[in-house]
C-alpha cells in the first residue's frame, strides 16, 4: 500500500476493532500476543458499572482504544509519499502556535539581547535541538513501541519509570502554559470582558477533546489546523515588520551579554529538545520498513522551519517594545495584549487573527496530552488497566486547575520550567544514543522489541540510572535559574548563565558506557 491517510493509521489502533486494547487493557482475539513476551498481566480494574461505562466510551466511532500495547508488524499499514507528509504537517502544524512566538519575546524583553543576537541564537539552538525528537521518532514505525516503552529498552524497566514520572510533569507543564496563553489572548481580545480563567476552560477543554479520541482525530486535526494558524502568523509578520528594531544590541557589560545568551540559549533548546521524550508515540502505526532518514528529515524540518518562524517574530516583537509605548503599556498587561497591540490598526479583525493564535494552543498540546496519556499507562500495571480516555480526562482537570492557579505569573513559568525540562531529558537522550550506537549497532546486538514488558530480557538498568543521576548532577552545577545557581554557573558573567544542558550531556556521556558495559559483562543483558 502506498499511502497512508488518517484511516489507515487507525485500522490497527482504534474503533476498527483490529487488534485493539480494550476495557483494562487486555487484547482482543487475534493480536497474536504470543509473538510478544508480556510476563505481567494487565488486572482487572473496570468491573460492573465502570466496565460497561468504558466499553460504551471505547465504543464511539474513531476513538482509538488501544493503549500501550506495542503495535506488530502485521498490524501495521500505509507507507508511501503520502505518510512522509503526514509526518511533516503533523509536525509544522504542531509548532506553527503563539507560545512560540512568546518564547522569542524573551530574547530581547527578559535577557536584554539584541536582534543579531536573538535571531542567531535562535536559530543554532533550535537547529541542534530539532535534532532530538526527529531521532526518537524514528523507532516508532521500527518498534511499534511507545516512547516511554523504548525508555525500558536503554534505562531498564524499573528507572524507566522515574523518566516516565519526569515525562508527565513536562508535557503537562506544557499544556498548562499553553493554556495560560491561550486565556491571556482571548482575554485580551474580549477587553477583558472574559477573564484569563475563561479562556484557559476553553483551551484545555478543546485539548482533551482531541486528545481522547486518538491518533486519528491528532492527524487530522493537525492535517489542516496550520493552514490558518500561518494566515494568523503572516499577517502578524506583516503588520508589525515596520516596529522591528533589527539595529538593537544587547544591553550590559560583555560578560553580563554572554551570561544572558547562555540562558536564552538554553531557554530555546530546552522548549524543543522535550519533544524527543514523546515524538515515537505518533509513529507506531507506520509500516516498519518506513525509512529512517527520511522520518528523521520529515521531523527534523518541520520543527525547525516553524519555530524559526515564530521565534523571529517574537524576537521583532520583543525588540519594538521599547520605542512604541503601545506596545510596552500592553506588555504591562499580558503577553497576550502584547500580540493583540501587534495587530494595531487591524480593528476586529486582528482580534480575530488573536483568537486563532489563542486555538493553536490545541495544535500544539492536543499530541501532548495524547503522549501524556500513555505515558500513564507505562507507569505500570495498574496504570496501565486504566483506559487511555480516562488518563486524557485526568489531564484535562490538572492542565485546568494548574493554568488558572498560575494564570497571573506566565513569564517566571517559562523561565523557570523551560529550561529544568532540559535537565532530565538531555541525559535521557544520550544514553538512548549511546545505547543504540556503541552496544546494539555497533555490537551487531538488535533490539528485541518482543520483551518490551520481560522484566528478565531488559536492561538491568543500574548503569543508566547512575549515569543518568550524573548527569542530573552536571545540570545542577552548571543550572542558572531565579532559585538556584550553580557554583559553575555563577562563573559566566557577572551574574551566571545557564550551562546546564551541557553539563548534563558530558556528565552522563563520559560515565555511561564504561558502567554499561561492566553491567552487560556481569548480567550479560
Amino acid at each position: 500500500m502506498d499511502q497512508t491517510s488518517e484511516q489507515d493509521l487507525e485500522k490497527s489502533g482504534g474503533a476498527a476493532q483490529v487488534s485493539i486494547t480494550t476495557q483494562h487493557g487486555s487484547d482482543t482475539p487475534g493480536n497474536h500476543s504470543s509473538l510478544d513476551h508480556e510476563v505481567a498481566p494487565t488486572p482487572n480494574l473496570l468491573k460492573g458499572r465502570l466496565a460497561v461505562w468504558n466499553d460504551k466510551v471505547e465504543g464511539l466511532s474513531g476513538l482509538e482504544a488501544r493503549g500501550i500495547r506495542r503495535v506488530l508488524p502485521d498490524e501495521k499499514t500505509g507507507g508511501g509519499l503520502r505518510a512522509y507528509i503526514n509526518m511533516f504537517l503533523l509536525w509544522f502544524s504542531i509548532n506553527l502556535v503563539a507560545i512560540n512566538i512568546l518564547t522569542g519575546l524573551l530574547g530581547p524583553l527578559l535577557f536584554e539581547l539584541g536582534w543579531v543576537d536573538s535571531v542567531c541564537i535562535v536559530v543554532f539552538a533550535l537547529m541542534i535541538s530539532a535534532c532530538g525528537p526527529a531521532y526518537t521518532s524514528t523507532f516508532g514505525p521500527l518498534s511499534g513501541c511507545r516512547t516511554m516503552i523504548l525508555g525500558r529498552f536503554v534505562m531498564g524497566y524499573w528507572p524507566s519509570k522515574l523518566v516516565g514520572i519526569l515525562n508527565l510533569i513536562q508535557l503537562l507543564g506544557y499544556g498548562i502554559i499553553a493554556c495560560i496563553i491561550a486565556g491571556q489572548m482571548i482575554s485580551a481580545v474580549n477587553g477583558q470582558g472574559l477573564t484569563v480563567a475563561v479562556g484557559c476552560i476553553i483551551s484545555a477543554l478543546l485539548i482533551a477533546i482531541v486528545a481522547i479520541f486518538g491518533i486519528k482525530l491528532v492527524y487530522r486535526f493537525e492535517r489542516y489546523s496550520w493552514i490558518i494558524q500561518a494566515f494568523a502568523i503572516s499577517i502578524l509578520t506583516g503588520v508589525s515588520r515596520k516596529e522591528w528594531d533589527t539595529s538593537a544590541v544587547s544591553v550590559g557589560p560583555s560578560g553580563t551579554i554572554s551570561a544572558n545568551r547562555c540562558s536564552f540559549f538554553a531557554l530555546v533548546f530546552a522548549g524543543t529538545i522535550g519533544y524527543a521524550s514523546a515524538s515515537a508515540d505518533f509513529y507506531v502505526y507506520y509500516p516498519v520498513q518506513t525509512s529512517r532518514p527520511i522520518t528523521f528529515l520529515m521531523t527534523w524540518s518541520a520543527t525547525f522551519i516553524p519555530l524559526v518562524w515564530c521565534n523571529l517574530v517574537g524576537i521583532g516583537i520583543g525588540t519594538g517594545v521599547a520605542a512604541d509605548q503601545a506596545w510596552s503599556d500592553a506588555y504591562d498587561i499580558s503577553s497576550g495584549a502584547l500580540v493583540l497591540a501587534a495587530y494595531e490598526g487591524l480593528g476586529r479583525f486582528g482580534g480575530f487573527c488573536v483568537v486563532i493564535l489563542a486555538f493553536g494552543s490545541v495544535a500544539s498540546n492536543a499530541p501532548g496530552a495524547y503522549s501524556a496519556a500513555v505515558t500513564f499507562q507505562a507507569l505500570g500495571r495498574y496504570t496501565k488497566a486504566i483506559p487511555r480516555w480516562f488518563w486524557c480526562v485526568i489531564i484535562f482537570v490538572i492542565e485546568l486547575v494548574c493554568s488558572v492557579a498560575g494564570r497571573n505569573s506566565l513569564f517566571a513559568v517559562f523561565q523557570n520550567f523551560m529550561p529544568v525540562m532540559s535537565y532530565w531529558v538531555c541525559p535521557f537522550l544520550t544514553i538512548w544514543i549511546e545505547e543504540s550506537m556503541l552496544f546494539r549497532t555497533l555490537r551487531h546486538n538488535p533490539f528485541d522489541w518482543t520483551f518490551w514488558e520481560d522484566k528478565k530480557q531488559l536492561p538491568v538498568g543500574a548503569a543508566a540510572l547512575f549515569a543518568f543521576l550524573c548527569g542530573w548532577a552536571g545540570a545542577i552545577v552548571g543550572m542558572y535559574q531565579v532559585w538556584y545557581a550553580g557554583p559553575i554557573a555563577i562563573e559566566i558573567g557577572k551574574h551566571g548563565g545557564d550551562i546546564g544542558a551541557w553539563l548534563s550531556i558530558a556528565f552522563c556521556g563520559i560515565i555511561f558506557p564504561p558502567l554499561r558495559y561492566l553491567e552487560i559483562k556481569k548480567f550479560g543483558r
